[in-house]
């Protein structure tokens, strides 16, 4: 079976994001600080970053085949306007099916029984590739399940001093890596790249 990965943008304080679900002015700005334009699946939305950047980016999207996300991204971005920017299946983990969605579309799937199915059936959509599960409360539910195998992070030189982290909650810690096996240097921006340890 491919690999289960989650990656997000954090400070150097450890936040994906600001206690009001917001700061992504300050997280995100690499995504918009360099010279090498990066399509996606919205005509709208067009990343410009470091050529480093633009490597990594593409590489993530080309060995990903599905998405793992929680209902709270999904409400928070609307569904992506009906596609997500990187044009490929997305399984929404969910208590219900919103208002409005099929159960199972082409572009998003609602599982309503929990993660473990969810990462099930983002494998059967994936063809083989690797799945990537949305960082917060998703990626912890992952990573305590045993599915989880490689932490991105995509690290910003700024702190926000309170917020959301990465594993917010976690009830299994210490949970220890290895790596970093990738780095990464972009402008405004460090890619790296961990391996879940595995119990011995």
């Amino acid at each position: 079976m491919s690999k289960v990965t989650t990656g997000a943008t954090m400070s150097l304080d450890g936040y994906v994001a600001d206690a009001s679900h917001g700061g992504f002015d300050h997280l995100f700005q690499w995504y918009g600080n360099g010279d090498v334009a990066v399509p996606t699946a919205n005509p709208d939305m067009t990343f410009r970053t470091s050529a480093a950047s633009a490597a990594h980016i593409r590489a993530l999207t080309k060995r990903t085949g599905a998405l793992v996300v929680g209902r709270t991204l999904f409400d928070l971005t609307n569904g992506w306007g009906g596609r997500h920017p990187l044009d490929m299946p997305v399984v929404v983990v969910t208590h219900r099916v919103p208002d409005g969605w099929a159960p199972e579309g082409e572009s998003f799937v609602f599982v309503t029984d929990g993660v473990e199915r969810a990462v099930e059936r983002a494998h059967s959509l994936a063809d083989g590739k690797e799945v990537g599960v949305n960082a917060g409360t998703i990626a912890r539910q992952v990573l305590e399940a045993g599915l989880l195998d490689e932490v991105h992070v995509d690290l910003v030189p700024v702190l926000l001093g309170d917020g959301i982290p990465f594993f917010s909650g976690l009830g299994i810690a210490p949970v220890q890596f290895d790596g970093p096996f990738r780095v990464v240097e972009g402008v405004g921006v460090t890619h790296l790249a961990y391996r879940v340890r595995r119990p011995a």
